[in-house]
């Protein structure tokens, strides 16, 4: 199929007809409940072993080890909100979605049907704009689950109440819910970036397991670049760098520096690789 090929007309109607087929078969693949449940399961995991580990009176992270808010879980389990985000933020959240991006195309491909949904008629750039608010949509739910999941374990193992922010202030219970949730929604805006990664290397292979383990890969590469003190200089510009700035909303007043440049920077990321992804799908001769 060549790029010039006419496509017919779509109605909004139609387009939204193909999102919502997108998001129903992308939720019932039992490779994306299998994600959500380890996403879901890794807040129980840090429950149980920190409700373990203060069973004697110790205090959690007592040896400065842990995700960030760990040392508060025990006075108030909404704090199991932040400390599970933490957790899952480096690696399981962003491993999900670079799972379900790296399969939205080459999967498709894969299968044999790519060729099929082009002439259902959708469009290249109608395709590709759906499997992208796919995966975004993807993200959120990812991101909640974890949320919701710990907000659950810590309300059954440890009292809740009023919070006391990184800077020593305290706000209400109600507040501190409403900042969970901004935060969770930051985190989910923060992997926008991994998805147009995964997105693009989509469009770069027939095969949906060499594009899954591509952008796994590419993830694992740019989290160890992040860590070497050498590369200092680079380490503003990779995606991941400004991930954990969530913890900024937890003070007061919420510190907002670290926050833009991580939203910036992730905006940056889906405007590049997501005009990739456009010029090379948009060019490309489909044959499966």
């Amino acid at each position: 199929m060549s790029r010039a090929e006419a496509v017919p007309r779509t109605s909004p109607l139609w387009t939204l007809g193909l999102f919502r087929s997108e998001l129903l078969t992308t939720f019932r693949r039992w490779r994306t409940l299998a994600l959500l449940g380890v996403l879901a399961a890794v807040p129980v995991l840090v429950g149980i072993a920190v409700r373990i580990e203060t069973g004697d009176g110790s205090p959690a992270g007592g040896g400065g080890g842990g995700p960030a808010f760990i040392s508060q879980i025990t006075n108030n389990g909404l704090f199991l909100v932040f400390t599970a985000l933490a957790a899952t933020l480096p690696f399981f959240l962003p491993m999900a979605i670079g799972v379900v991006a790296g399969d939205a195309l080459a999967g498709e491909a894969n299968a044999g049907t790519l060729r099929y949904l082009l002439v259902a008629p959708a469009g290249r750039t109608r395709l590709l704009l759906t499997k992208y608010a796919t995966v975004m949509a993807f993200c959120l739910v990812a991101t909640l689950v974890v949320a919701v999941s710990a907000l659950l374990v810590g309300t059954l193992l440890f009292p809740l109440g009023d919070l006391t922010t990184i800077s020593g202030t305290r706000i209400g219970f109600g507040e501190g819910l409403a900042r969970a949730l901004l935060i969770a929604l930051v985190v989910a805006v923060s992997l926008i970036g991994v998805a147009a990664l995964g997105l693009f290397v989509s469009t770069l292979t027939n095969s949906g397991i060499a594009a899954m383990a591509t952008t796994v890969g590419l993830l694992i590469t740019v989290q160890i670049l992040d860590q070497i003190p050498q590369l200092h200089a680079l380490h503003p510009y990779l995606f991941s760098h400004y991930w954990l700035s969530f913890a900024d909303l937890m003070r007061e007043p919420v510190y907002w520096d670290d926050l833009t440049k991580n939203l910036g920077l992730q905006a940056l990321y889906a405007a590049v690789f997501g005009s990739a992804a456009w010029a090379r799908f948009t060019s490309k001769d489909i044959t499966a």
